[in-house]
């Protein structure tokens, strides 16, 4: 007899999956036996990924265009989640954007208002809309990611340190009022270095196409002195989103090989 999955019996919605993080985080929790709604703007790729686990794991997953900084977008797609699931027990905010990276003088009105849509009002929410469904099938667990540029700033990453802090601590925030609403729905950030993805083609593009002297360039001041996999974030995804991390709310989660203990 096969050994039920960790996260047997859920159902999660992961915003940003159609690749890197949200990619593997998806596989991560279908694998371990949760039904997954997979969204983002680019649809055909979601399809994909859908296609991709149910032909491992029939039944387990759906594909959805959606737009995170859409609030209709966000009633339709968690009432079409929920109808598709029958429950909605995980919600991950995954999905966000670095922007333009520029310093104070440069920056625009308009890549600092984008990036925060993206990146923290999606947040917003997304646990606005997801609350009902998710107290209706407590425990129930909300996970955002962040960065490790959420904790510690650097110059010509404003908007992008600003979002991702606001985050961490609007995390806090939301774990706080559940708790004190006794709703038995957590909430838990998760903050990574440089993880491989497509995320890193610019700084490979700085090196010159080169991929390892990027790679050095970008460990330098990470003590375990390698590039992140995306399965690091997604088993950190896996633990918060079952029950074994049942009595952890309101804290932050660093994937990034030790950067931040310096």
């Amino acid at each position: 007899m096969s050994k039920p999955g960790r996260v047997a019996g859920k159902t999660a919605l992961i915003t940003g999956a159609a690749g890197g993080l949200g990619q593997a985080m998806a596989w991560m929790l279908a694998r371990e036996g949760a039904k997954v709604a997979l969204t983002d703007v680019n649809l055909s790729g979601v399809e994909a990924l859908a296609a991709g686990i149910n032909a491992e794991i029939p039944g387990s997953a759906f594909a959805h265009a959606h737009d995170v900084a859409d609030e209709q977008a966000w009633i339709d797609v968690i009432d079409a989640a929920v109808a598709e699931m029958g429950s909605l027990s995980i919600l991950v905010n995954n999905a966000g954007i670095a922007g333009d990276m520029a310093f104070v003088e440069t920056d625009t009105l308009e890549n600092w208002r984008k990036v925060q849509a993206i990146n923290i009002e999606s947040v917003m929410l997304g646990c606005k809309h997801a609350m009902k469904p998710l107290r209706e099938a407590a425990p129930a667990s909300i996970i955002n990611i962040s960065s490790v540029a959420g904790l510690a700033a650097a110059p010509g990453m404003g908007v992008y340190n600003a979002t991702k802090a606001a985050v961490w601590m609007y995390t806090k925030t939301i774990a706080l009022e559940a708790a004190k609403m006794d709703w038995n729905v957590r909430c838990n950030s998760v903050h990574p270095v440089f993880i491989k993805t497509p995320i890193l083609d610019p700084f490979i593009a700085m090196a010159g196409g080169d991929e390892k002297k990027a790679h050095e360039r970008l460990t330098r001041g990470i003590p375990l002195k390698r590039i992140g996999e995306p399965d690091d974030v997604a088993y950190c995804v896996l633990y918060l989103a079952s029950d074994e991390s049942k009595f952890v709310t309101g804290s932050e989660f660093r994937i990034d090989g030790g950067m931040l203990a310096q």
